[in-house]
């Protein structure tokens, strides 16, 4: 292959080692190495074998939370004006450099894959929704959103929740099969902790400000 996906993969995640938030509890180096992993899995489960996709794949998981070293609402954008200022020089072609920014876009929410690489890679993305460690996972986004003060309590934190799990959606056949089942538990789950919660006037008014939150 012409492109230098190694050096690409290098370069970036140095960037990130070096450049990312301590405070990116959720959103650090850690959760784009999950991501790679699970996307080059979710890839083989799903049949996909041509080797230019599989490293376009790679590269897209890579930088796909990049954005972050310069911004956290509208990180996808951020992580997109990347990739253009980096990857020609790696090799890419202005074509794929196209298609790894349309992987990236796909991921933001609410998520809108128009390709099966860009399915995988959202998949991959949210995959924790309906594995075991959704709770250790979930906890550190809550405690990044809480650094930004984007949340208020912890009663609104659980109606986010209720509120993203409720509308998201597993693309591809792979991941439909593995965490669609495990997420409608925990989705469960939460709503019977919201039922169960004590009425106050401060979880009434929890729910402002939810809406804008697009950073997952």
């Amino acid at each position: 292959m012409p492109f230098q996906v190694t050096a690409a993969e290098e370069f970036i995640v140095n960037e990130l080692r070096r450049g990312l938030s301590p405070t990116l509890y959720y959103h650090g180096l850690h959760h784009t190495l999950d991501v790679v992993a699970v996307a080059s899995d979710l890839a083989a489960a799903e049949g996909v074998t041509d080797t230019e996709s599989l490293l376009l794949l790679r590269t897209a998981a890579l930088y796909h939370d990049a954005g972050f070293l310069h911004a956290y609402q509208g990180h996808e954008a951020a992580g997109c004006e990347l990739v253009c200022a980096t990857l020609p020089g790696f090799g890419y072609t202005a074509a794929q450099v196209e298609q790894v920014c349309a992987m990236i876009t796909a991921t933001r929410y609410p998520q809108e894959p128009r390709s099966h690489l860009d399915q995988i890679l959202c998949d991959a993305d949210l995959d924790y929704l309906g594995r075991p460690d959704f709770d250790s996972i979930s906890t550190s986004l809550y405690h990044e959103l809480t650094a930004r003060q984007l949340i208020a309590s912890e009663h609104a934190w659980l109606q986010l929740q209720a509120s993203f799990l409720s509308h998201h959606c597993f693309w591809t056949a792979t991941a439909l099969a593995r965490r669609a089942a495990p997420k409608q538990a925990r989705l469960n789950h939460i709503l019977t902790q919201l039922e169960n919660w004590p009425a106050c006037p401060e979880a009434i008014q929890d729910n402002t400000g939810l809406q804008p939150l697009r950073v997952l």
